[in-house]
C-alpha cells in the first residue's frame, strides 16, 4: 500500500511547498505536483497519479478543490481511484476518507445528489428545447423580449 500525493496550485506564481509539506507530514511516500489550473482537463501529473493506482494504495490531497474543480469531476476521480482499489482522502475535509465507511457514505450521497442535479438540469433544457423546436421558430424569436429596432 502506497500514500500518494497529488499537489496543485493554479498559477506559476503559485508555491506548493506548503501542499507537499503538509502531504509528506501525512505520510505521502511519492507526490505529484502541477502548476496548471484545476479547469484544464489534461492535467498530466494527475493522469500519471491515477494510471499508476494500484489496489491498496491512498490518494491523498490537502484540500478537495486541489483534486477536482467541479463536483461531478470530484466524484468521477474518486469513483476512479475506487474502482483501482485504492482510496482517497482529503486532509482539510476530513468527513472525505472513502477507506472509512463515513466517507463512503458521504461519498454516495454527494454523487446521488449531483446525479439529482443533473437530471434537473437535463429536463429544464429539454423543457426548454421543445417550444424552440416548433416550426417556423429561429434563434432569433426565441426570447418572449420585444426585439429593439435600432
Amino acid at each position: 500500500m502506497a500514500i500518494l500525493g497529488y499537489a496543485r496550485v493554479s498559477t506559476q506564481g503559485q508555491d506548493l511547498t506548503p501542499q507537499t509539506e503538509a502531504l509528506k507530514a501525512a505520510g505521502a511516500t511519492m507526490i505529484y505536483r502541477e502548476k496548471i489550473s484545476g479547469v484544464r482537463a489534461d492535467r498530466p501529473q494527475l493522469g500519471k497519479l491515477m494510471a499508476g493506482l494500484n489496489a491498496g494504495d491512498m490518494v491523498v490531497v490537502t484540500k478537495l478543490d486541489r483534486l477536482g474543480r467541479s463536483t461531478r469531476e470530484l466524484l468521477d476521480l474518486i469513483e476512479r481511484i475506487g474502482k483501482a482499489g485504492a482510496s482517497f482522502r482529503s486532509l482539510g475535509d476530513p468527513l472525505w476518507d472513502t477507506s472509512s465507511s463515513q466517507g463512503r457514505v458521504l461519498s454516495t450521497l454527494v454523487a446521488a445528489i449531483a446525479d439529482f442535479e443533473r437530471d434537473l438540469i437535463r429536463e429544464r433544457t429539454g423543457e426548454g428545447r421543445k417550444p424552440a423546436q416548433q416550426p417556423g421558430r429561429t434563434p432569433s424569436t426565441w426570447s418572449n423580449k420585444p426585439r429593439s429596432s435600432a
